[in-house]
C-alpha cells in the first residue's frame, strides 16, 4: 500500500513488481486480500489500482487516467471509440452507452470498481494520430461507415483547422479506400495546397 500510495492517480499495481518481497503466490494473495479490503481495485489478472479517496468517500480512478496508463504499462496504442469521436465533433447526437477504447493490444473487459469498459483490438490505421483531431475524424468515419459516413461531413472542413486538414490529408495511404476517395469522405480539402 505504500507502493501504491506514492503513485499518480490511475497507474497500475502489478503484482510482479513486489516478486522480491515473496513468492508470486503470496504476493497475489496479500493483492488479493487488499482488494477484499477495498483498498485496491482489480483491474484484470495481476493488475491492480488504488482507488482515490475524496472528501465525499472513495471513488474510482478516472477511467481514462487508468486506461492510459494501462496502455502505456503494456506498450499498446490507445484511441477512443469512433462513438465517442463523432460525438465529440458533432457528427452524431448519439451518446455511447458503454465505455470502450481501441487498441493495438488484446480485445479484453477490464472492471474499475462497478464499471465495466472494454479494449478492442483494431487495425493500425484507426489508432494513427490518437490524441488529434485528424484521427478523430478517422474514428468517427471507421464508426460511421461508408455509408453513413460521407453524408455526415459537410460541416466538417471548416471545423477543423488547416494544420487538421493536413494531417488528415497525410494518411490518405492508410486509410481504407472509401474513406480516401476524393468527395466521399475526405472532401476536396484534403489535398495538399498547391505551393506554386
Amino acid at each position: 500500500m505504500k507502493r501504491a500510495s506514492e503513485l499518480p492517480e490511475g497507474t497500475p499495481v502489478v503484482a510482479r513488481e513486489f516478486l522480491h518481497l515473496g513468492s508470486r503466490a503470496a504476493i497475489d494473495q496479500a493483492l488479493s486480500r487488499l482488494t477484499r479490503r477495498n483498498r485496491l481495485l482489480r483491474v484484470e489478472r495481476g493488475v491492480y489500482v488504488r482507488p482515490v479517496e475524496t472528501r465525499f468517500g472513495v471513488r474510482p480512478p478516472s477511467v481514462s487516467k487508468a486506461v492510459e496508463a494501462l496502455a502505456f504499462l503494456k506498450g499498446e496504442k490507445l484511441a477512443p471509440h469512433g462513438a465517442a469521436s463523432a460525438n465529440a465533433l458533432g457528427l452524431t447526437t448519439q451518446i455511447p452507452v458503454r465505455t470502450v477504447y481501441l487498441t493495438s493490444g488484446r480485445s479484453r473487459r477490464l472492471r474499475l470498481g462497478a464499471q465495466e469498459l472494454e479494449l478492442r483490438h483494431v487495425p493500425s490505421w484507426q489508432l494513427a494520430l490518437a490524441h488529434r483531431p485528424a484521427g478523430q475524424v478517422i474514428r468517427a468515419l471507421a464508426w460511421l461507415g461508408p455509408e453513413e459516413g460521407p453524408t455526415r461531413l459537410p460541416s466538417l472542413g471548416r471545423a477543423l483547422s488547416p494544420s487538421d486538414l493536413q494531417e488528415l490529408a497525410s494518411m490518405r495511404g492508410q486509410i481504407p479506400s472509401w474513406m480516401a476517395r476524393p468527395g466521399e469522405c475526405l472532401p476536396p480539402w484534403r489535398r495538399a495546397p498547391n505551393k506554386n
